[in-house]
């Protein structure tokens, strides 16, 4: 049969390649490169910082009911052993875990085997391990009752049920062959709240469309949304900044504050929260903006009425936006207002960058000697 002809413009056919490019390597970087950033509205689904959660522990194996059998010993007695343990559920901070959208509504632990005949104890109920975010806290009734603020720490959400007694347990000389045995006790139950606080080193804080994501984006490795247009953040984000001598500094971008945000306006408290675990802080403010010293005193009133002494924490003004006309004459009078430090820089071109790499890396140092004199266990990434 003739051959069809070949297709206006169509590549050539080329030689199969000498080597298999069908590997798990290459198929999993061909699924890297089909993935795509999650939008600001995609990341929402995402993020979760609040979750209820019901934790039952496993239940307690019942106790073995049985009487020892063998040739030639009538009154062999009675043998049955011990229940097993019920399983632990526990909670255990892992900073790969970055929010609680893993985290299910329900969890129950292992139950407890039952006893067996010549004495066998029941195997206990294995733990069932729950990952949780570096920076929860685990709340009942509204108290707090663990708070996880170090990489692989451990809490017992719900203890397992102890064993039931096997009938060999309440052997005596009264009684020589009992038959009863108790049954496994329940596991405990629980409602816990969990709530996570971002845990970062220096949080950004700010206005909406002050610059923060912008800012994040060109400082780390972050890839926070970011438009032409204005639109506020609706997750935080924290990206790592790394140096030289591999010490490593994570910025946590928190979502724009709004005047009344400690009344619970906008997103108000909702986010106000994640500011807390940040060890310094940078205040991001529009140098665009007429009378820019103002943003600071606002955000400073609204992180004090939220916490008081959250505003006297370690900090840094950056006048973002600096690339603009307008900004260059507010500069100055920002500096005669603000007694902090300020650096003017331009999260959109590059201006100035350095300068905050270098007060961000005598900040973090700074704080790492303030831990280990107190001889606490500075926060690393």
């Amino acid at each position: 049969a003739p051959r069809a002809p070949a297709l206006l413009g169509a590549a050539p056919r080329c030689c199969p390649p000498s080597f298999s490019t069908s590997g798990a390597r290459s198929a999993k970087n061909r699924r890297l490169a089909r993935k795509r950033a999650l939008t600001e509205r995609q990341l929402t689904r995402y993020f979760v910082d609040h979750r209820k959660v019901r934790v039952i522990g496993g239940q307690g194996g019942g106790g073995g009911h049985s009487f020892h059998s063998e040739p030639r010993k009538e009154f062999g007695g009675p043998d049955g052993g011990n229940g097993g343990d019920g399983g632990h559920v526990i909670f255990k901070a892992d900073r790969q875990i970055k929010s609680l959208s893993s985290i299910l509504p329900f969890y129950q632990g292992f139950h407890g085997e039952r006893g067996g005949r010549k004495n066998c104890y029941g195997a206990n109920g294995a733990y069932m391990y729950v990952k949780v975010p570096v920076g929860t806290l685990v709340k009942e009734d509204g108290k707090i009752v663990a708070d996880f603020t170090q990489h692989g720490e451990e809490y017992v959400a719900a203890y397992g049920g102890a064993g039931g007694k096997g009938n060999r347990f309440f052997l005596s000389n009264e009684n020589r062959a009992p038959t009863f045995f108790t049954p496994g006790e329940p596991g405990q139950d629980r409602v816990l709240h969990l709530e996570l606080k971002t845990t970062a080193h220096a949080g950004l804080v700010g206005f909406p469309n002050a610059g923060k994501s912008s800012l994040l984006r060109a400082i780390s490795n972050a890839k926070p949304a970011v438009a032409a247009y204005p639109f506020t953040t609706l997750n935080p984000h924290v990206g790592i900044v790394r140096y030289e001598d591999y010490e490593q500094v994570a910025v946590a971008d928190i979502p724009g504050l709004i005047r009344g945000a400690h009344q619970n306006r906008g997103l108000g408290i909702a986010f106000l929260r994640h500011i807390e675990r940040c060890r310094f802080l940078l205040y991001v403010l529009d140098l665009a903006e007429s009378q820019p010293w103002i943003q600071l005193q606002d955000l400073k009133y609204e992180l004090e009425q939220y916490k008081k002494g959250l505003s006297k924490i370690p900090c840094v003004v950056i006048g973002n936006k600096i690339d603009l006309p307008q900004s260059r004459i507010n500069l100055p009078l920002l500096r005669e207002q603000v007694d902090d430090r300020v650096i003017a820089l331009s999260a959109l071109t590059g201006d100035n960058l350095e300068e905050l790499f270098l007060h961000l890396r005598e900040l973090y140092d700074s704080y790492v000697k303030r831990e280990q004199s107190q001889g606490k266990n500075p926060l690393k990434w």
